[in-house]
């Protein structure tokens, strides 16, 4: 091989080798996305309810993880705990006051991998109008080719515990919890470039 195509081939090499380093952005999937919250009820039950996503966006970099990012939004309009009545009063003014504030937001600040596709998101959650720092103890599930055909894609889950009081969300504490867990699963893909504006 002549000196010339060697550097034109190791060339193409390293910016391929770029490339793949590079972050990249998936947006998030709202039919593969559920995000729950649970509580005590009385000492007697523990409900679930999921708060679906309305639009998602990670930036990840598997090259240095640290630079990754993720941002959120997830109007209230979509909370389901799968008894009418209960979104309705969730929707209340005593609880999420969906009417002043429809959607709940998350952006993250830092992204600290821990190894074993593991990592610590800490971010700005804003619920009720009101922004407090939470952790999400999240897992990387999947990054790759999606088998259904799709582009790269990535799949993770996360974890959460929170006081709703923090958010000005006080009704019936203690007897319904004050603490709440979250629990979330989610997927998205590169957007395709016809997808574009």
């Amino acid at each position: 091989m002549s000196r010339l195509k060697y550097l034109a081939l190791a060339g193409l090499l390293g910016a391929a080798i770029s490339v793949q380093a590079a972050p990249v952005t998936y947006k998030l999937d709202p039919n593969h996305t559920m995000v729950l919250f649970s509580w005590n009820h009385f000492g007697y039950s523990n409900p679930t309810a999921d708060i679906g996503l309305g639009e998602g966006k990670v930036v990840f970099d598997e090259k240095n993880p640290a630079q990754s990012s993720v941002e959120v939004t997830l109007p209230l309009a979509k909370l389901d705990t799968h008894v009418k009545a209960l979104d309705s009063h969730l929707k209340k003014a005593d609880f999420f006051d969906a009417k002043k504030y429809p959607v709940i937001t998350f952006k993250s600040r830092k992204v600290e991998p821990l190894g074993e596709h593991k990592f610590k998101v800490t971010g700005d959650l804003t619920v009720h109008g009101v922004t407090r720092p939470i952790v999400l103890d999240a897992t990387l599930n999947r990054v790759g080719p999606h088998p259904m055909g799709k582009a790269q894609s990535i799949g993770f889950d996360a974890t959460a515990t929170l006081r709703r009081s923090d958010f000005g969300i006080r009704a019936y504490v203690p007897n319904v919890s004050d603490e709440v867990h979250v629990r979330i699963t989610t997927e998205g893909s590169v957007p395709k470039a016809d997808a574009a504006p």
